[in-house]
């Protein structure tokens, strides 16, 4: 309870801050150009806060729904206008100052993300050092030529010196149309070897599963190794001991703790083969785990505890990337930059069809990531602000009516024709945009559900 009330709250927070950033963009320019604002508001439905302030009196309202937010400004569409005050009426406006005003709230997103990810860098970014665990037969990473134990330095040419880091840049190289990836890894020796990946298709990590699942490796994870046994337990009582290394369990390779882990709930009550290696040499035993009910399941559970690193060995898995006050700004600038143009090149894919829409994430799936990366620290959570920054100013400006780049392409459409479109097509147009973002809605917000009952 107390982990969903978390992440409520650091939803609130989130998309509190970058929806008072998207709107304060509209409020800001509009007051700049002369236009007068009647309402900020912060959220949607019914006012829980409000204040006025300023020579407009401008009313400042936070709202009970969270998932939004609005400027309202003076207009003769929505409403009879003094004669005194026609010159400072949004739609009395030159095309150029709506142009403007519209744009600002995307491009403050933009703004705020460059903040975000320059504040992040001069934290430090926390990860872990990527360090491959198992390789999938016959997947890419195997094809390629990565083994268990070599860690990716560098995708592209590009430093990997964390997972996160190298996720983003094998969706970014799969996404180009060459197909091609250069990769350059390092044996526990020190030795490098460059590789090379070819897909069959340019989307082939963006379909269901993960970009790491379909790539084809598993991130190193402790090894399956014994370090307590609870007393009476189905692993005492097959003679299992502290330090036992679990290598095989029936005919299956067990190279991590947490693949011995699932093997043993998929199997309650069942008898298994276990050899285990005890002191330089191979033991055989038969194990069967106990039927135990989690969450309304039935799973197998022995009685076991893993051996986790030792704390040296943890330090070394720990990568801290940090640069000073300066330094970080291009980087800041770089990471906005291949994380709006990821967005759009992934967006792409799943409109023509080449890419899983099932990486979509509704309210569900951002409140968890907003919790988590809370709680992970706040080089993380100014990450994860950093790129629902960009995704929000990225999918304000696309042509859909309603949404600030309909509003931009009415305008397009205005200066092409040199007069206003006639309010009838803009009408239909934000009809149309309505039921294409509750559509959208509806599929990010099944996604959610299924993920989360999954």
């Amino acid at each position: 309870m107390n982990s969903v009330l978390y992440s409520v709250l650091a939803f609130i927070v989130a998309i509190g801050v970058l929806v008072t950033v998207h709107e304060f963009g509209h409020f800001w320019v509009a007051r700049r150009l002369g236009v007068k604002v009647l309402r900020f508001s912060v959220g949607f439905g019914q006012p829980l806060w409000k204040r006025t302030f300023g020579p407009d009196a401008t009313e400042l309202v936070v709202a009970a729904i969270p998932l939004g937010g609005y400027v309202k400004m003076l207009d003769e569409r929505e409403g009879e206008v003094a004669a005194a005050e026609l010159p400072r009426a949004f739609n009395r406006q030159p095309l150029r100052t709506r142009v403007a005003v519209v744009a600002a709230g995307p491009l403050f997103n933009f703004l705020f993300a460059i903040v975000a990810y320059w504040m992040m860098f001069v934290v430090g970014v926390p990860g872990l050092r990527p360090l491959v665990g198992d390789v999938m037969p016959g997947s890419y990473a195997a094809m390629a030529g990565i083994v268990s134990g070599d860690e990716i330095v560098a995708v592209d040419k590009v430093p990997t010196p964390t997972w996160e880091g190298t996720v983003l840049a094998l969706l970014d190289a799969s996404l180009a149309e060459s197909g091609s990836v250069a990769l350059t890894v390092r044996d526990p020796e020190g030795a490098e070897r460059q590789l090379q990946v070819q897909f069959d298709t340019s989307s082939e990590l963006l379909q269901a599963g993960g970009v790491l699942e379909n790539f084809g490796l598993e991130p190193w994870r402790p090894p399956a190794v014994i370090d307590r046994l609870v007393a009476g337990g189905a692993g005492e009582r097959a003679g299992l001991l502290p330090g036992d290394r679990i290598v095989r369990a029936d005919d299956v390779a067990v190279s991590s703790w947490e693949q011995w882990v699932d093997y043993v709930r998929d199997r309650p009550e069942q008898a298994i083969r276990v050899r285990v290696v005890r002191d330089a040499r191979e033991v055989t035993l038969d194990l069967v785990p106990e039927s135990v009910t989690e969450k309304d399941k039935t799973i197998g559970r022995i009685g076991a505890y893993v051996r986790l690193p030792g704390d040296e060995q943890r330090a070394t898995m720990r990568v801290v990337v940090r640069y000073g006050p300066w330094q970080a700004l291009p980087e800041a600038l770089g990471k906005t930059w291949s994380v709006t143009t990821l967005t759009l090149r992934t967006l792409w894919k799943m409109i023509t069809g080449k890419a899983s829409v099932e990486s979509l994430s509704g309210p569900i799936s951002i409140a968890q990531y907003a919790g988590q990366s809370a709680a992970i620290g706040l080089a993380t959570f100014l990450g994860f602000l950093g790129i629902v920054s960009v995704s929000l100013g990225v999918l304000n400006l696309l042509p859909v009516p309603v949404l600030d780049g309909g509003h931009l392409l009415f305008y397009l459409l205005e200066l092409v024709k040199g007069s206003p479109v006639s309010e009838a097509a803009q009408l239909l147009g934000q009809k149309i945009g309505i039921a294409l973002l509750l559509a959208l809605m509806s599929l990010a917000f099944y996604n959610d559900l299924v993920r989360l009952f999954d």
